[in-house]
């Protein structure tokens, strides 16, 4: 059985919609090496259909040579939930239609390995809140931007985590991996 392992990465105030604002701090090698963990230890993604249709033109044409992530997003199985996405053309991905709580955990059943989502903020906040989440990898910049869309919604259920793992870069970036409190 699979277990479900979010990246994001997020603001202070807990933005997390299109992070170009990543940009303005420099990528540690080392963050790269606690993504490329969680990737690694990944056998498929699941994305929302968003992400999928900006990921799929985006990573398709990258070659390890550019990303050392680039042959786990172009040759791993892709799942896209989405009740509109009519084809999915990027290598090895399939529709699993609108968001179905019972779909995703028998995909978690089917996968033998975790499963990677990146971005995908409606598909992530949706699985939190149906307790399909394994692990929450955040990666903390240390700005506020005072609007945006969050990772947490104002009206969702409380939810209690469990500190995993921390790590901190020069940039003033934090990873802090979370998974859900018995």
């Amino acid at each position: 059985m699979g277990e479900i392992l979010i990246h994001e990465f997020i603001t202070l105030d807990g933005v997390i919609e299109s992070p170009t604002w990543t940009m303005d701090y420099p990528f540690d090698p080392k963050m790269g090496e606690a993504i490329s963990r969680v990737m690694g230890s990944s056998e498929a993604l699941l994305l929302g259909r968003r992400t999928f249709e900006m990921f799929a033109p985006a990573w398709s044409a990258r070659t390890a040579e550019d990303d050392p992530g680039a042959p786990f997003m172009n040759e791993s199985p892709k799942y896209v939930v989405s009740a509109t996405l009519q084809s999915a053309e990027w290598n090895n991905s399939t529709i699993l239609g609108p968001y179905d709580p019972e779909a995703i955990g028998e995909l978690k059943e089917r996968i033998d390995g975790n499963i990677y989502v990146s971005g995908s903020g409606m598909l992530v906040r949706a699985m939190l809140a149906d307790g399909l989440v394994d692990e929450l990898h955040l990666f903390v910049f240390p700005l506020t931007l005072g609007s945006g869309e969050q990772l947490f919604a104002k009206g969702d259920a409380k939810t209690k985590f469990t500190l995993a793992e921390t790590e901190a870069y020069e940039s003033g970036v934090v990873h802090l991996t979370y998974r859900p409190a018995d």
